[in-house]
């Protein structure tokens, strides 16, 4: 996994290229964690992403909650096999997707 982080201002963008598992979700967690503070906007762009495990939808639930008291986050460019992982586990309802 790979994660470019664009900052301007108080918008975060985070690209996340790989596989988000038990293995990575620490280090998309950490990236998050030290950037989040002062966001009012947090966009992920999910373009590359291949896989995403509970682990890594854990950190994106944890992501939203943070950004529901100070801003907002989106997810966009989200692939045929992940969208179908949101809507199974029920975050296409929970995230803001476009």
């Amino acid at each position: 996994m790979t994660i470019e982080n664009v900052k301007k201002e108080d918008v975060l963008a985070l690209k996340v290229e790989g596989r988000v598992d038990t293995t990575t979700a620490p280090m998309f967690e950490d990236e998050i964690k030290k950037n989040i503070e002062g966001i009012k906007e947090l966009v992920i762009d999910l373009e590359k992403m291949d896989y995403i495990s509970s682990a890594g939808l854990r950190v994106l639930l944890s992501a939203q909650k943070i950004m529901d008291k100070q801003g907002k986050m989106k997810v966009k460019n989200v692939n045929e096999n992940i969208m179908d992982i949101f809507e199974i586990t029920g975050f296409d309802t929970i995230l803001t997707i476009e």
